[in-house]
């Protein structure tokens, strides 16, 4: 008999839904069967919102869309005041939302570190913190997105890079202090191919040719999906991950293996 993962009765929430890895995750678990709440700083009316909607639909689950803005403090307080009157419970925390803020640690201002702060780092924490009672009522998970620039980086990527560093301390903290009841656990993905990708492709004059030099610097010859990470989300919130707690996992196809790049 074939081995499956069915995540059906379970809720999770995902932040940064709309595009990307998020909205790659949320494809994943939708077809594991669970009910897909999404969030990201959008209108419900937008034409993102409203694709984010279309496609978990289309999985013949229930689903639901907030707009928050993870830097708030209030909005994230008051997304889970309506998760929690309208569903009265959480299984899953994905806590996804994010952006790249590459200034290089002299060129950074501090409205840079502040916002990378506050979105990168804080409202993880902040978000973890009002979830607690919810997840921790059905034994439920946290998965923190975090990025491989937590663990090796380039010159100009701070201060992006040291709010991820930090956030693997988040989750070891998280895993040590609200274990058993909660299991947390990161992952920190290398370079996903996503529009915004293409769209950093795309910046220079050979776009082809510096794609394709980006993917000669993987020992597995490609691009990580976002469906991969997705798949990676439904596994460390299945029975099969039960004794995976306080790490978080680096899935960069080899990259962090090489000395030094060559091709």
């Amino acid at each position: 008999m074939a081995l499956t993962i069915d995540l059906k009765g379970k809720i999770v929430l995902i932040t940064g839904v709309t595009s990307g890895i998020g909205l790659g995750i949320a494809k994943m678990m939708a077809k594991a069967g669970c009910t897909v709440i999404g969030c990201a700083e959008h209108s419900e009316i937008s034409e993102v919102a409203q694709y984010f909607l279309a496609e978990m639909k289309s999985f013949d689950i229930e689903t639901d869309y907030f707009k928050t803005d993870m830097t708030s403090a209030e909005n994230i307080e008051s997304l889970i005041a309506d998760i929690t009157s309208g569903y009265g419970r959480l299984d899953i925390l994905v806590s996804n939302a994010g952006q790249n803020v590459f200034k290089g640690t002299e060129d950074c201002s501090e409205k840079d570190w502040q916002f990378n702060l506050d979105l990168n780092l804080s409202a993880h924490w902040r978000l973890a913190r009002h979830c607690k009672s919810l997840l921790s009522a059905n034994k439920g998970i946290i998965i923190i997105m975090g990025s491989n620039h937590a663990f090796a980086t380039i010159p100009g990527c701070a201060p992006y890079n040291i709010a991820k560093t930090a956030l693997t301390g988040l989750v070891r903290s998280l895993a040590i202090e609200w274990g058993p009841d909660i299991r947390t656990v990161g992952i920190a993905p290398g370079f996903i191919d996503t529009p915004g990708n293409q769209q950093w492709f795309d910046s220079f004059e050979q776009a082809d040719e510096e794609r394709q030099r980006t993917i000669n610097l993987h020992p597995v010859k490609k691009l990580g999906t976002v469906e991969e990470i997705g798949g990676w989300c439904v596994f460390l919130s299945s029975e099969y991950a039960a004794f995976a707690s306080g790490v978080t996992y680096l899935i960069d196809g080899g990259r962090s293996a090489l000395m030094q790049d060559v091709i």
